[in-house]
């Protein structure tokens, strides 16, 4: 009993590094990516939210409402409306009415300001294409599926509205 018992035990204690290892390499991807969030807020006048707020506006380009940034933040709508005042303000986004329902309100990312962005961000991409360099296509394919699915675990997870 005690040789297996260790060898479980072994293979646990195993798997429990990877996991804090894993996290802390997770943790870490998050805080390099703040920083850069952060820098670019701060360029623009902005708050480190509202920059959260237009990511969503650019991954969702056909779609994105104030209630939808609402809800994928937990900001209030008070919140929400300051957050895309500001980004209209600095000429990040417009707001337009729906054609069929007047009451809706779809958020768009001015093209011009996306260069901006990119611009700002060109280091990051570049970074990615370094690393994404490393792996087989394989590998990539993994990561990618790897990725996918923790953003689909994450967006599942309510987080409390301010």
């Amino acid at each position: 009993m005690g040789e297996g018992h260790t060898e479980k035990a072994g293979a646990a204690d195993e798997s429990s590094v990877d996991l804090q290892k894993f996290g802390v390499a997770l943790r870490r991807t998050i805080g390099e990516m703040n920083r850069l969030v952060h820098g670019f807020a701060v360029t623009q006048g902005l708050h480190p939210t509202d920059i959260h707020a237009l990511s969503f506006v650019l991954d969702n380009p056909d779609t994105a409402t104030p209630g939808l940034v609402r809800e994928h933040l937990g900001l209030t709508s008070g919140a929400v409306t300051a957050c895309l005042d500001r980004l209209e303000k600095a000429g990040h986004i417009r707001r337009t009415r729906a054609e069929g329902d007047r009451r809706v309100v779809r958020i768009h990312y001015v093209p011009g300001a996306k260069s901006v962005a990119r611009a700002y961000f060109m280091p990051l991409a570049q970074a990615a294409d370094r690393a994404r360099g490393r792996f087989t296509e394989d590998e990539l394919a993994v990561v990618l599926r790897y990725f996918d699915a923790l953003n689909d675990e994450l967006g599942e997870l309510r987080v409390p509205r301010r």
